[in-house]
């Protein structure tokens, strides 16, 4: 039955808005690097580009683990247990900050290596090694701030999110046009440019945040020592729910840097007009990222309730309002396809299969607005996590990454061909979405 009470929808809006923004300004900032770049040169762009593909795995990396947090959390929420929740908070820290360490000795030790994984040419692992030379200082502070928003955001405090992002994309934008170009006397420093208004955005995000959940925070009351002290019990259970998550983040952050891999591998074309369609994909994306992390709030808070009918309820509404969203986003992907392509300094060739692949991605669009806020949202949030792992190993792994190994350099297939195979699951899997959702057992009750 699907909810008729205006105040579902005030919140689910005034929830789910504040993070589609804050994740449309935090893609920004990666759009106003390449931006830029774009008019600076397109091996600065693309050597950019590279990088980034390892911050966007790192980038999913912390999200698997920030959503583990709130899938569990949510249900405490719902319980109105404060104490475990900071307990879940503890645990999730630690997780992400051996990544994070990880992390950042591998692009020390290899950086030439790892940029060298999505590209060939010199001149774009030259720039993209400055590039990461610069920006890897970033992942500790980013690290942090990930971690404390997804706290705040499993009690259902979102606009601070919001706010910290919009005060980074106009750091990032002012420190990116006075170096990027060399204005008012500085050295023009291009990519470096780019990376060190990228790292101070993100210091003060880092700081922004801590004096936030010192000073304001008040449902949790957060203190340092809270996350000193590890509770055992916790432990399991947190990397029951989490494990599936981060391992399912993480091979799609893969499978996204294997996707810039395979596409700048066929032409140096390939590989800035992907850059350009993709980045602009993100963001419309966002949309969808938005619902899905509002219905796992939603969802787990009221399973922690113990309100099972309003737990099925809220998938069958969530599920309308996910489609008619995806064709907006459809619309307003196309719509915004000519005026942006205006934005970038780009060869004839670049131009127009940028144009062919944000077309492909208008109606990848519509299904995948609909498919990912249903799995990754409802599903997981309502604790199944393990089927959605297996259904994105199968779909990624099983059927799309080599298909499109095959067309690319097998059949020696177009690029616009290989975006289509690329972008497959987007569509057949809103079938098992459905499905699953509306006739299969994905209710688990994660609480003590």
């Amino acid at each position: 039955m699907l909810i008729k009470e205006k105040q579902f929808y005030r919140s689910f809006f005034m929830l789910c808005l504040p993070i589609v923004l804050q994740n449309v300004i935090s893609l920004s900032v990666n759009l106003t690097d390449n931006l830029m770049l774009g008019q600076y040169s397109e091996s600065a762009l693309s050597g950019v580009t590279a990088v980034n593909q390892i911050q966007f795995i790192y980038q999913n990396l912390l999200m698997g683990i920030g959503d583990g947090l709130v899938i569990l959390a949510a249900q405490y929420w719902g319980k109105k247990d404060t104490a475990s929740i900071r307990r879940i908070s503890s645990v999730a820290m630690r997780t992400a900050l051996v990544l994070m360490a990880a992390l950042f000795v591998v692009v020390s030790v290899f950086p030439e290596q790892v940029v060298g994984l999505f590209t060939e040419d010199s001149a774009i692992i030259a720039e993209g090694v400055g590039y990461l030379q610069i920006v890897r200082f970033t992942y500790p502070f980013f690290c942090v701030t990930t971690i404390l928003l997804a706290v705040l955001r499993s009690t259902e405090v979102v606009r601070i999110a919001f706010y910290l992002s919009l005060s980074t994309l106009a750091i990032n934008f002012s420190i990116n046009w006075v170096l990027i170009y060399g204005r008012f006397g500085m050295p023009r420093l291009g990519a470096r440019g780019a990376a060190i208004g990228t790292l101070t955005a993100r210091i003060i995000e880092f700081i922004v945040i801590l004096v936030y959940i010192c000073k304001k925070e008040k449902n949790l009351r957060l203190k340092l020592k809270d996350f000193l002290h590890v509770d055992r019990a916790i432990v399991g259970d947190y990397f029951r729910v989490s494990a599936p998550i981060i391992l399912l983040q993480s091979l799609w952050g893969v499978n996204t840097a294997l996707q810039t891999a395979i596409l700048g591998h066929l032409t140096s074309s390939a590989i800035a007009a992907n850059s350009m369609a993709s980045n602009l994909f993100l963001i419309v994306k966002t949309v969808a990222v938005g619902s899905a992390s509002t219905a796992n709030v939603l969802i787990g808070k009221a399973i922690g309730q113990g309100d099972m009918k309003r737990v099925r309820d809220y998938a069958k509404t969530f599920q309308v309002i996910f489609l008619c969203m995806g064709i907006c986003c459809g619309i307003l992907l196309f719509a915004l396809t000519e005026p942006v392509l205006s934005l970038y300094s780009f060869s004839d060739e670049s131009r127009q299969l940028a144009r062919s692949f944000l077309h492909i991605l208008c109606i990848v669009m519509v299904g995948m607005s609909y498919q990912m806020p249903v799995n990754a949202g409802i599903i997981k949030g309502g604790g199944d996590t393990k089927y959605v792992m297996k259904l994105d190993l199968i779909s990624i792994w099983g059927i799309v990454i080599p298909l499109s190994f095959i067309m690319a350099f097998v059949v020696k297939a177009s690029p616009i061909a290989v975006v289509w195979c690329l972008n497959l699951d987007q569509l057949f899997k809103c079938v098992p979405a459905f499905i699953k959702v509306n006739y299969g057992h994905w209710v688990k009750k994660l609480t003590r």
